[in-house]
Parts: structure tokens; C-alpha cells; sequence
């Protein structure tokens, strides 16, 4: 089974305008950030198989948003045609696999973007709670599916089964609580922002508007000098779930 997987960060780059149409967002980022202590050798079969994961990872996560957002009233992903798993409507072919693999191999970390599934703040009833639930779609489809893959390890890790079905379910597992886990952190343009300015008074509002300006040196400040802080949290749900130790150090 691989070791020292990374933290995943996929990262939804939205500024809803107030009066105008919806802003829809051409691109997004999402980062993988890779523990500094422990690097793991991947042949070129298992670089393909892991960014595989990755972007379906990156669609479900997306899909969901889209999904929640029509349940609370806005169909704009639905118009734009992108209600879909098929990734191809979703990936940029150079941000989304060229460049994660050739970060990847050069410097330990993937970093690219994909096309994020837009919505319309402003069509949501209610906007607050919608806004929230909208917000934790894509968060909640990543850890239900390191849940259900995590049993399938924990299930089946007894057994004499091929290297590669071990490495396949670890990586799902891995990338998957890494999404969940990093867009939980409260920072612009992360979804756990999103979701704490929702539960916070209209009025705060303006300071996320603020911390707005700034986010992609915040996000980038994070991923590059904090986001091992996220690497115990990362290894103890690993470990919760699986049953086996997820060694980072």
C-alpha cells in the first residue's frame, strides 16, 4: 500500500457579483500539496491511475455543487451543461493533467486547475441556507466517498489481493478526505469560508468581500507554509476509516 500520499486542495475560485448577471468563473484551482518529510515513488502507470482519481475526485466534488444549487432554485450549471460526470466537460487539458503531472514529478506537489460548476448566488431561496448547503455539497460527496472506500480497505485488508487494488482504494481514499479536508479550511476562495459566512450575519459580509481581494495570496501562503498542519487530521481520518496507519513522517 503507498505511504505518504498527499493532501489534496481543490479550490473554487467565485466572486458573485451583487447586481449584475451571474460572474461565471472560467477556471479554478485545486493544489495537491505532498508531505516534505516522505517522498513515494510512482511509476508512470500509477501517475495515470492518480490523477484519474483526482479529476473524477475534482467532477464528483463540482457535480455536487451544481446538483445542490438546482435543489435550492438555480439551474445555471444545468443550462450551461454541466450536470455531467463526464470529465471532458469539466477539465482543461493543460491545468488539469499536464501540469499536476509535471509538477508532480519535478517538485513532489501537483498543481493545475479545471473548470468549476458555475452558479447563481442570487437564484438561491433562501440565499443564506442555500448558499451554505450549496457551499458543503462538494465538501460532504468527497468524505461520503472516503467513507465508503475506506470500509472497502478496512474490509479487505486482510486479504491477499494485487498491489494495485490496494494503491487504487488507498489513493481514493487519500485524495478524497484531502479535498474534503482542505476546503474546509475558512480562508477565500475555499468552500469552508463560504460556509462560515453563511452562518454569519449578513453584515460580515463586507469582510469577506475583503478577504476576497487577497485570496489567491492567502490561498497560496497556506498551501506553501501551513497546509502540513492539515497532514495529522488527514492521517488520523486515514487511519479511522481504513484501519491502517497513514505514515507522513
Amino acid at each position: 500500500m503507498p505511504v505518504g500520499l498527499n493532501l489534496v486542495a481543490r479550490v473554487r475560485l467565485e466572486y458573485p457579483p451583487p447586481t449584475i448577471e451571474p460572474f461565471l468563473v472560467i477556471s479554478h484551482i485545486f493544489a495537491m500539496t505532498v508531505s516534505c518529510y516522505h517522498r513515494i515513488y510512482m511509476n508512470a502507470i500509477d501517475v495515470v491511475f492518480y490523477i484519474a482519481i483526482l479529476i473524477m475526485s475534482v467532477v464528483i466534488h463540482e457535480v455536487s455543487h451544481g446538483f445542490m444549487a438546482e435543489r435550492y432554485g438555480d439551474k445555471t450549471a444545468r443550462h450551461a451543461g454541466r450536470l455531467t460526470l463526464n470529465p471532458i466537460k469539466h477539465l482543461d487539458l493543460f491545468g488539469s493533467i499536464i501540469l499536476p503531472a509535471l509538477f508532480y514529478f519535478s517538485f513532489g506537489f501537483a498543481f493545475g486547475w479545471a473548470k468549476p460548476v458555475p452558479y447563481n448566488p442570487n437564484n438561491l431561496s433562501p440565499r443564506k441556507w442555500g448558499t451554505f448547503f450549496v457551499s458543503a455539497a462538494g465538501i460532504m460527496s468527497n468524505f461520503l466517498i472516503a467513507i465508503i472506500f475506506g470500509l472497502v480497505l478496512r474490509m479487505t485488508g486482510g486479504l491477499a489481493l494485487p498491489e494495485g487494488f490496494y494503491f487504487i482504494i488507498s489513493s481514493i481514499v487519500m485524495v478524497n478526505l484531502g479535498l474534503g479536508i482542505f476546503n474546509l479550511v475558512p480562508i477565500p476562495p475555499l468552500d469552508g469560508s463560504k460556509i462560515l459566512f453563511s452562518l454569519l450575519p449578513w453584515e460580515a459580509y463586507k469582510y469577506y468581500e475583503t478577504l476576497e481581494r487577497y485570496a489567491l495570496v492567502l490561498l497560496f501562503v497556506f498551501i506553501f507554509f501551513f497546509s502540513h498542519t492539515l497532514f495529522p487530521l488527514l492521517s488520523f481520518c486515514y487511519t479511522l476509516l481504513t484501519g491502517f496507519p497513514l505514515n507522513i513522517g
